[in-house]
C-alpha cells in the first residue's frame, strides 16, 4: 500500500530518510529534530489510530540512538514495538507511516522483512534483552568485537520471566550488550510488583540522584585518565554506588554494569551519555526515566492506559472519537467482565488472575469490586497459570483470563501444573482467533488446536454473550477440571444479554436450524457468519441447517453421529487455524466412525496472516458470510455435475 503523506514533518524532519541523515545534523538540532518527530506521530496516529503514548515516550531516545550508533550495523532490538513508530520514521518508512497497521501497509510493530533497521520481529514483550545477547554472541563469535547491540526494554516488560532469564545470563557473558530501561512505571496498565517499587526507590532518592550527577561528570572525563581510564572510571563508580545503594542494586548483582537513573526526555544529556556507554566493554544497563504520552498534554496528564492506544482523536481538544451513539452489542471482553463480577458475588471462591492485562481483559470491573481476590501478576503468563493452580489446591476457582496469543507463552505450564494435576483452572482465552491490525503476532490461531490435544482440558467457545455467561458458569460448577473459553475481540451480537444463568452440559452441541443436504458445523463466534450466509441463501432456495457445537472437547458424539448418517455433505467453520483445529476433530471423528460425507474445512489456513481488520482478514482467509456462500454453490454444482454423468 502507497500512501503519500499529507501531513507536515517540519523543516528537519523533512530532510531526514535514514539514520545517516539525522547524524549530519548538529547536537543543538536533535531536539528540534524529536519535536517534529512527535508532531508527526501525533498527527497521524490521530487521524490513523495506532499506539500512541509509549511512542511519544520515547522520541528523544529514539534521536539519541539513531544519532550515536551506527544502525543498522550497530544492532537495535526494541521490546514489544508499541514505541517503535518514531524508529519506523527515521528508518526510511516516513511517507508510508500513515499506512501504519492499514491492510497491505506497515506492521504496527518492527518487522525483519520490512526495513534492515528493524533487526527483530517483536509483538510479545520482553524479549528483547534475550535477542540483543543472542546478536551479541554471534557477532563476537565472528569477530566483530566493535559492534554494539542495544535492547530497549519498558519497565513492565521487564516483569517477565524471559528477561530475567535474560539478564542471567548476559551478566555472565562479556560482550556489547547495552539494556535500556525504559522506566514510565507504566506497560498498558500500570506496573506491578516489587521490581516496580525498587525502581520507584532508585529515581526518587534525592541523595542518589544528587550523588549521580557528580558521578556522570567524573566519568565524563574518562578520555583523559589514558590507559587506566576503566580502572580508575570503575572504582568511581563502585564506590559511589556502593556509598549510596549499599550492596543492594539488583542490576550491579548480576553482573552488568549500572547507570542512571537519567532524564530520558533530555535530548543533548541522552547523546552525551550514549556516546560515553558505547565505549565501555562489557554488560551495562542505563535507567531511563521516561513519561508515557510526553510532549501531548491529553496523553501525559490524563488516563495513560486510555492514551495507550486510543484510537481515532481530535488532536488539537484531546477529544476522542467515539463513533456512532447507536445502541451496540457489548465486546465479549466486557461481558467477561460483569459476568465474572456476578459469578463472584455468588461464589466466594472465584478469584480472577491476569498478566497485566487488567483493562484489556476487563478484569478491572472486579477489582473494583473485588480487590482481594484479583491479581494481576504482571507480564507473566507462565507464572499467571502456575499461580492459579497453586489457588486451585486449596478449592479456589481462578479465572485465569489471558489473551489466546500470549497463553502460547504459557503452554508448559498448562500441561505440567494444571491439566496432569486435572485441577480446576478456567482459562478465559481472550481475543481468540484474527484481531485485525496488530496482526501475527497477536492472532488468536491456534489455542484450538493447542488446547484440544491436552487430556483432562475441556475446550469451549460461546456463539455469542449468552453463551459466554453460561459457559463460565458452567466451568465454575463443582468438578469440572480445567476448562477453556475462548472468545474473539470486538463486539458481539446481542443487545439484551443479560440472561438467568443456565448449565449447559459438557460436550453437547445444539441445532440452530435444520437444513436438507448440507450441515455447517460451526464453533464459537464464527457460527453468526453461518446465520447471515443461511439467510441469503434461503432466498436462492437453497436450505442449509446449522449446528453450534460450543464444545471442540469434549465433541457431541451423539449429535455428530446424527448429523453423518443425515447429510451427505459437512461444512465446518472456525476463527481459527485449520490445521489441527475444529474441523480436523471432526474428521477425526468421522475416521474413526467410517463415515465417508464429503466434508470442507474453513478457517485459518496454514500460514502467518498480516494485519488489516478484522473483516478484511476474514475476506483473506475465506471463512466469512460470503465464503461459506461460494463453499457452498462449489459444493452444490460438483454434486449436480456428477449426477448429471
Amino acid at each position: 500500500m502507497k500512501e503519500k503523506t499529507k501531513y507536515n514533518t517540519g523543516k528537519l524532519l523533512s530532510k531526514i530518510n535514514t539514520p545517516e541523515d539525522l547524524r549530519k545534523l548538529q547536537k543543538s538540532q536533535l531536539q528540534t529534530v524529536a519535536d517534529e518527530l512527535r508532531q508527526y506521530i501525533i498527527d497521524v496516529v490521530s487521524e490513523k489510530g495506532g499506539h500512541l503514548g509509549a511512542s511519544l515516550g520515547v522520541v528523544e531516545l529514539t534521536v539519541a540512538l539513531h544519532y550515536i550508533f551506527n544502525t543498522p550495523e550497530d544492532q537495535l532490538v526494541w521490546d514489544v514495538g508499541h514505541q517503535a513508530y518514531g524508529h519506523k520514521i527515521l528508518t526510511g518508512r516516513k511517507k508510508l507511516f500513515p499506512t501504519n497497521r492499514k491492510y497491505k501497509g506497515l506492521s504496527g510493530f518492527p518487522k525483519r522483512n520490512e526495513s534492515v533497521y528493524d533487526t527483530f520481529g517483536v509483538g510479545h514483550s520482553s524479549t528483547s534483552i534475550s535477542a540483543a545477547l543472542g546478536m551479541a554472541i554471534a557477532s563476537k563469535s565472528d569477530g566483530e568485537n566493535k559492534r554494539q547491540h542495544i535492547a530497549v526494554i519498558g519497565d513492565g516488560s521487564m516483569t517477565a520471566g524471559i528477561a530475567f532469564e535474560a539478564l542471567n545470563h548476559a551478566g555472565a557473558e562479556n560482550t556489547n550488550l547495552l539494556v535500556i530501561l525504559n522506566d514510565n512505571c507504566m506497560s498498558i496498565d500500570p506496573a506491578v510488583g516489587a521490581l516496580k517499587e525498587y525502581l520507584t526507590d532508585i529515581s526518587t532518592s534525592h541523595t542518589y540522584n544528587k550523588a549521580k550527577n557528580k558521578l556522570w561528570r567524573i566519568l565524563g572525563k574518562i578520555s583523559k585518565f589514558g590507559k587506566t581510564a576503566q580502572k580508575i572510571a570503575k572504582k568511581v563508580e563502585g564506590a559511589v554506588k556502593s556509598t549510596i545503594l549499599g550492596e543492594s542494586n539488583y542490576f550491579e548483582s548480576l553482573n552488568f554494569r549500572y547507570f542512571g537513573p537519567i532524564d530520558g526526555h533530555d535530548t543533548k544529556h541522552l547523546v552525551s551519555v550514549l556516546n560515553d556507554l558505547k565505549k565501555i566493554p562489557g554488560p551495562k544497563i542505563l535507567h531511563c526515566l521516561t513519561v508515557k504520552g510526553k510532549g501531548y498534554k491529553p496523553a501525559e496528564e490524563g488516563d495513560t492506559t486510555k492514551w495507550h492506544a486510543p484510537g481515532i482523536f481530535n488532536k488539537n481538544t484531546g477529544e476522542i472519537v467515539a463513533g456512532s451513539y447507536k445502541k451496540m452489542p457489548p465486546k465479549y471482553q466486557d461481558v467477561f467482565g460483569d459476568t465474572i463480577v456476578e459469578l463472584a458475588s455468588r461464589n466466594k471462591n472465584i478469584v480472577g488472575v491476569t498478566p497485566a492485562m487488567l483493562s484489556g481483559s476487563s478484569l478491572k470491573k472486579m477489582m473494583e469490586v473485588f480487590p482481594e481476590r484479583t491479581f494481576d501478576v504482571g507480564i507473566a503468563e507462565q507464572h499467571a497459570v502456575t499461580f492459579s493452580a497453586g489457588m486451585s489446591t486449596l478449592g479456589k476457582i481462578p479465572f485465569c483470563n489471558i489473551y489466546s496469543t500470549f497463553m502460547q507463552r504459557a503452554y508448559d505450564q498448562v500441561i505440567h501444573d494444571v491439566a496432569i494435576q486435572n485441577l480446576n483452572v478456567v482459562f478465559c482465552l481472550d481475543r481468540g482467533g484474527l484481531v485485525g491490525a496488530d496482526g501475527a503476532t497477536h492472532h488468536g490461531a491456534f489455542d484450538l488446536s493447542y488446547f484440544r490435544c491436552i487430556p483432562n482440558m475441556i475446550v469451549s467457545a460461546p456463539m455469542n454473550e449468552q453463551e459466554l455467561r453460561d459457559l463460565m458458569f458452567t466451568s465454575q460448577l463443582p468438578n469440572q477440571g480445567p476448562f477453556s473459553i475462548r472468545y474473539p475481540r470486538g463486539n458481539g451480537i446481542m443487545i439484551d444479554w443479560k440472561t438467568p444463568f443456565k448449565e449447559i452440559k459438557i460436550g453437547t452441541g445444539r441445532l440452530i436450524s435444520d437444513g436438507d443436504e448440507i450441515a455447517v458445523l460451526s464453533i464459537g463466534h464464527a457460527g453468526n457468519f453461518v446465520t447471515g450466509a443461511r439467510n441469503q441463501l434461503k432466498k436462492e432456495g437453497i436450505n442449509i441447517a446449522h449446528y453450534d457445537m460450543r464444545f471442540v472437547k469434549p465433541l457431541d458424539e451423539n449429535l455428530l453421529h446424527k448429523i453423518c448418517k443425515k447429510y451427505l455433505f459437512i461444512i465446518t467453520i472456525e476463527d481459527g487455524c485449520v490445521k489441527g483445529g475444529f474441523g480436523s476433530a471432526i474428521l477425526e471423528f468421522m475416521s474413526s466412525n467410517d463415515y465417508s460425507n464429503k466434508t470442507r474445512l474453513l478457517g485459518i489456513p496454514d500460514k502467518f496472516i498480516n494485519h488489516g481488520t478484522q473483516a478484511e482478514l476474514y475476506n483473506e482467509c475465506f471463512y466469512n458470510e460470503d465464503a461459506l456462500i461460494k463453499t457452498i454453490h462449489s459444493v452444490l454444482e460438483n454434486s449436480n455435475k456428477k449426477q448429471a454423468i
